[in-house]
């Protein structure tokens, strides 16, 4: 009795997970108690951020949320932090939270207009390096206005839309069958090789989309959760912060798509594949049928569509609400223009970022343990401790290192608040400390690349139902993202070093920034 239990506790603790995981994940809840009590909290802090990392390395295995939630849920029992600093930590980051809670669900209900727009680019653009490029662009603009979640979001929605339609076709199966089984294919060896082909055509796209998120979202306040707590930090507003980052984020931004022509040109890394024929044709004639068949109902929700895509990215740009209540507005404005009023339709566009944000609530917990016990204290003092010249290497370099591994918004956050206490105590001017946020923000957006881990689009696709689909793993994206991130990483590097300090003192001197003065930025936050 007490055997067939336990089994049957066992199978429950975390699903499907493989059983190695699972224990894996019960030793880090039985070691953490005995590393803080016995050895160092210090010690226990940095074990419990390892510890996370790896349960985002493993999201193929099991949705981060639940491991990496167990491991608050303890660290909070034992006394590495509080409940009351978590809720300070989500309080702080209350913007973030409801721009993914309302920005990618509005996003969701224009999601027709966006499927029009990307479909015309694949079926329309033959050459592999133009459409490549095109994706990039596409969602590096749409990153620097819509959050680089949401856009995401939205080409996965894309990619699962050509892969069902063409699955279903070729394997003779409903919309309703488990698109993972490809049993149906394995009689014919061309077919297996084109939907091999296809895949590795649909995951080139997917990685230069997402890097084309990060290009873009590093540019706005909006394109990245991070941004939008830097931005708080320093008091800038939308226009302030596009100028700011401009030094660095545009010369990347040239270098990126350079690296994405030579990927392809050269089929390197993974890239090159082109879209098959057959797919091709398939795709083709399904675009016509839609055409031919929508009603002028559906036309005009494209329009509407179309006109709220333009109130969105004014609304951002002139900064006439927070971020979430325009995303909310985007709702409101789609539903009630397009006809939708079910409950229950609406309720499924909160489906896709509502696990997410629980996610990144548990980043916040984390968060609080790394503040309550002071882990990055070390590295910041030694950094604040070089010349005011090699600052702004200093901190892109740990915030890239640290990003690249761990996840980009606690980075972020943890190091502008450093650097804001640095501030208020007088070890560093306002000119510094903005500049030094530009670095930050720069380190935690462009090396982050690396790895899942360090970009939420990124993280946001591997762990999305397209990734078993397309066989997008790890250790493929991580392989994938190499020329970029060497690429990324080096530019921005040689932009914070040189060219941002003259760039800044140029914008002052033309009028484009203003400092105010250090004591109203300490009083404000």
């Amino acid at each position: 009795m007490e055997t067939a239990f336990t089994r049957a506790l066992i199978k429950n603790f975390l699903g499907q997970s493989p059983d190695w995981y699972k224990i894996t994940v019960l030793a880090f809840l039985i070691i953490n108690p005995l590393v803080f009590f016995l050895v160092s909290p210090f010690l226990a802090g940095w074990l419990l951020v390892v510890e996370f990392i790896f349960t985002l390395g493993m999201a193929l295995k099991c949705y981060p949320l639940q491991p990496g939630g167990l491991l608050a849920i303890e660290a909070v029992m034992i006394g590495m932090t509080s409940a009351d600093r978590i809720r300070e930590e989500i309080s702080a980051n209350m913007e973030v939270i409801l721009l993914l809670i309302f920005m990618v669900a509005g996003i969701y209900f224009m999601k027709q207009l966006l499927l029009t727009v990307f479909t015309k680019l694949l079926l329309n653009l033959r050459n592999k390096i133009a459409l490549s490029l095109a994706f990039c662009f596409a969602a590096a603009f749409l990153s620097a206005f819509l959050d680089a979640l949401t856009v995401i979001a939205v080409v996965i929605s894309v990619s699962v839309g050509f892969y069902t339609i063409y699955h279903n076709v070729a394997s003779n199966k409903s919309e309703f069958d488990d698109l993972n089984d490809d049993t149906s294919f394995t009689g014919s060896q061309q077919h297996q090789a084109i939907l091999e082909q296809f895949r590795a055509f649909l995951r080139s796209l997917m990685m230069h989309a997402g890097v084309g998120t990060a290009l873009g979202g590093v540019m706005t306040m909006v394109g990245e959760p991070q941004n939008l707590i830097i931005a708080k930090a320093a008091g800038w507003q939308f226009t302030d912060f596009l100028i700011r980052m401009s030094p660095v984020s545009v010369p990347v931004f040239i270098c990126g798509f350079i690296v994405c022509a030579l990927v392809e040109r050269f089929r390197l890394f993974g890239y090159g594949a082109p879209l098959p024929q057959p797919v091709f044709d398939v795709l083709k004639a399904f675009d016509q049928k839609n055409s031919e068949n929508k009603t002028r109902q559906e036309q005009l929700r494209l329009v509407v569509q179309a006109v709220i895509g333009v109130w969105l990215i004014a609304a951002l740009a002139f900064h006439l609400a927070e971020v979430g209540l325009i995303g909310l507005s985007v709702i409101i404005f789609a539903t009630a223009f397009c006809g939708i009023t079910d409950e229950h339709a609406i309720g499924k566009a909160f489906q896709d970022s509502l696990p997410f944000t629980a996610l990144l609530t548990v980043f916040f917990a984390i968060v609080a343990v790394i503040v309550e016990q002071h882990l990055f204290s070390p590295i910041i003092h030694f950094v604040l401790q070089a010349a005011p010249s090699n600052q702004l290497s200093l901190f892109y370099l740990f915030n890239g290192l640290l990003s690249s591994v761990s996840d980009n918004v606690f980075v972020g956050t943890v190091y502008i608040n450093e650097a804001r206490s640095a501030l208020q105590s007088g070890a560093i001017d306002l000119k510094q400390f903005e500049m030094l946020a530009v670095a930050i923000n720069t380190g935690t957006n462009l090396p982050s690349v690396a790895t899942p881990n360090g970009q939420a689009a990124f993280l946001f696709l591997l762990t999305s139902a397209l990734a078993p689909l397309i066989r997008l793993s790890y250790g493929r994206m991580v392989w994938m993202a190499l020329p970029y991130t060497v690429v990324m990483t080096l530019v921005g590097l040689l932009c914070v070093q040189y060219l941002l300090p003259d760039m800044t003192q140029w914008y002052t001197d033309m009028g484009w920034l203003s400092l105010p003065p250090a004591n109203e930025v300490i009083r404000v936050h």
